[in-house]
């Protein structure tokens, strides 16, 4: 597995990388925003761990023009700013996970760990079909009646969620938990923005409709509704 850190703290980074690679990673460093950029967006990475505030380009920045330009590496945001908007100004941004300094090194293994566990789906799991919705996982791909849909990390996380229990409720909390990473729900709403995107991408353009919402409680994949 090779991994990228874009930190500007050099001992901070260099430590990082010894203890990844003693954990047998691969591990290339960058020190600035610009640096990171380019080497995330040419370097075939499985991790980014990203901290946010960088000389020139900033973390956030990094993170967003990865995300426009269709880079879906996973990335670990972090940071020393610890209020509650930053994390999900952060999360909205397109990371996939987030962690405040200071930080144990044995919590970012295990999120590290973790994040290359749910990437890593065996073949026979690597595609999903509901009716004329097709997931592939490998490339996170999503195509439907043959039209490739183009969604963010955030967008094709909830979907696999929602592939992944058809016909049962995903609850806010699942999403919460599981796609933002959070072990509470925010009071801004950035699920349902989220889902609305994820809808107009995937039920808008075709007759049939396969998300429904619970009012309140989260959302369906459903087959065979009636436009």
């Amino acid at each position: 597995m090779k991994l990228l850190i874009i930190e500007d703290e050099r001992k901070i980074a260099d430590n990082l990388k010894k203890g990844l690679e003693e954990l047998h990673y691969r591990v290339d460093l960058a020190h600035d925003g610009n640096t990171g950029l380019e080497m995330a967006s040419n370097g075939n990475y499985q991790l980014v761990i990203l901290d946010r505030m960088l000389p020139g380009l900033d973390g956030l920045g990094v993170l967003e023009q990865l995300r426009r330009g269709g880079h879906r590496t996973p990335v670990i945001l972090l940071t020393a700013l610890d209020r509650i908007n930053d994390r999900v100004n952060g999360l909205q941004a397109g990371a996939d996970d987030y962690l405040t300094k200071p930080f144990a090194f044995a919590e970012l293994s295990a999120r590290v760990e973790a994040i290359l566990r749910r990437s890593s789906l065996s073949v026979a799991q690597d595609v999903r079909h509901v009716d004329d919705l097709t997931v592939i996982y490998s490339s996170q791909s999503v195509q439907r009646q043959g039209q490739t849909i183009e969604l963010t990390q955030k967008e094709f996380r909830i979907l696999c969620l929602l592939v992944e229990n058809p016909g049962r409720l995903v609850t806010r909390k699942d999403l919460v938990q599981k796609v933002w990473g959070l072990t509470f729900e925010t009071e801004t709403n950035v699920i349902d923005v989220t889902v609305r995107r994820l809808r107009q991408k995937v039920d808008d353009p075709f007759p049939v409709k396969l998300i429904r919402t619970v009012r309140g409680a989260g959302y369906i994949l459903e087959s065979n509704n009636k436009p």
